[in-house]
């Protein structure tokens, strides 16, 4: 039986250890698991843990005769950080592996959730223009092109970093990027530049696109939390609904300005296009990994998995299976080869399977719709249509991914007692959980 003291430390250790994950966009039936797995290691068996998208409540209650503890903790929004989400899952696995112990693990993690990082924040500018740089190869571009949609995306995250600091809301951060992309596409068309606009804009969305959080939202969803996952996909919709709002703006002004930005149109697909989007995927997904933080060694591999996965999107989509569903059997690739990836290279799958898959957002489709609903007329209808599609491939995104997770994780006799009470596979933590009461017996639980 545990002392209350111990009983405290334990309950603040998982909620601390809870409160990053969600904050890094793990989904709460991993982050549910795991306050389980530490709670259950130390000694707390079968603690109550309420996981909602702002706060975190975790109880226990020693025998029936005793008055239970209970603990809250709001989760408060932070950026993507995969460096944070890395160090996390190691102390998770460290502890449960006693190569650390309860006190050890709450100083480990104090000293991580207080520490900066070594990588200058203008590298993770710099990363982000790299990553709308290869949006641009991928979606056909010129070197003006990519020169373009690296200065507008460097310009965007400097803005936004200054409005968050300001503390605004993340819809206006949104609005902001979305407009600023337009304009700049307007002075380039403006300029006299021989460039094609309609990519600057297409290629800054999709790094607008990527730091929502659909994976998250979804894998809620299916796993039955249906709260949070209600609560992820508000503010999803209100970021992109902020994106449209900026990039509709921005082509209202260039359009009374007289600038025609135009609208891109998907053209035929050869060996050739498709080897140069799979460069480009590879850059985009390696860099948006670098300027999320991410483990250095596994930002090569992230690379090599987008590229794998846009040729596999391309090819089923030249074959007449377009839209949601090559993109899904791209997801399902990332979903699957993921796992076994990052098992050897000792990163959580989430850092892998949201990095791979954001060159295959539909940064295009929102663009394309939004340049057709502003033509008006006959166009509002296919630009409806547009819209709906990729809504559909951001959905058929983070189906596919959880799908390959669900195919590739090894159901071992304690991941199955643990993950059938929560439904879903593992993005974030390990699997197996073993109470100290349990190795002192010989026995598993």
């Amino acid at each position: 039986m545990l002392e209350p003291r111990e009983v405290n430390l334990t309950l603040d250790l998982c909620l601390r250890i809870g409160e990053v994950l969600l904050a890094s966009g793990a989904g709460a039936a991993d982050v549910t698991a795991t306050m389980q797995s530490v709670a259950r290691h130390v000694g707390l068996r079968n603690p109550d843990i309420d996981v909602t998208f702002t706060n975190l409540s975790m109880s226990w209650q020693g025998s029936p005769e005793d008055p239970p503890v209970s603990y809250a903790r709001l989760v408060k929004h932070r950026d993507i950080d995969y460096e944070d989400l890395t160090q996390v899952d190691h102390l998770v696995r460290d502890l449960l592996a006693d190569r650390v112990d309860l006190r050890e693990a709450r100083a480990r993690l104090a000293r991580l959730v207080s520490s900066g990082h070594t990588t200058p924040r203008w590298a993770i500018t710099l990363g982000w223009g790299v990553m709308c740089g290869g949006v641009a190869v991928q979606l056909g571009g010129d070197p003006a092109v990519a020169a373009i949609a690296v200065g507008a995306a460097m310009i965007i995250d400097r803005l936004q970093l200054r409005m968050s600091r300001r503390r605004l809301p993340a819809f206006y951060r949104q609005v902001a990027g979305g407009a600023v992309a337009t304009l700049i596409a307007a002075v380039a068309a403006a300029s006299g530049l021989d460039v094609d606009p309609s990519l600057v804009v297409t290629a800054n969305i999709i790094m607008l696109l990527a730091g929502i959080g659909f994976m998250g939202a979804l894998q809620d969803a299916l796993t039955g939390f249906y709260v949070t996952a209600g609560a992820r996909l508000t503010e999803a919709m209100l970021a992109t609904g902020g994106i449209i709002a900026g990039v509709s703006g921005g082509l209202s002004i260039a359009d009374i300005a007289g600038v025609e930005i135009g609208r891109l149109e998907p053209g035929a697909v050869d060996v050739k296009s498709v080897s140069v989007m799979a460069v480009g995927a590879a850059v985009c997904a390696s860099a948006f990994a670098f300027a999320s933080y991410a483990p250095r060694r596994i930002i090569a591999p992230i690379g090599v998995i987008a590229a794998v996965a846009m040729v596999i999107a391309q090819s089923i989509a030249s074959q007449g299976l377009r839209g949601p569903w090559s993109v899904a059997f791209a997801a399902l690739f990332v979903g699957f080869v993921s796992y076994a990836v990052c098992s050897r290279l000792r990163v959580p799958p989430l850092v892998v399977v949201v990095s791979a898959v954001v060159p295959l957002l539909p940064g295009l489709l929102i663009y394309r719709g939004l340049s057709l609903l502003a033509e008006g007329g006959a166009a509002t209808s296919e630009g409806l249509l547009a819209m709906v599609t990729a809504a559909s491939v951001a959905t058929a995104l983070s189906s596919g991914v959880i799908l390959g997770e669900y195919v590739a994780q090894p159901l071992q006799r304690e991941s199955q007692r643990l993950e059938g009470r929560l439904s879903g596979p593992r993005l974030v933590g390990p699997l197996r959980a073993r109470s100290r009461r349990s190795r002192g017996r010989g026995s598993q639980d």
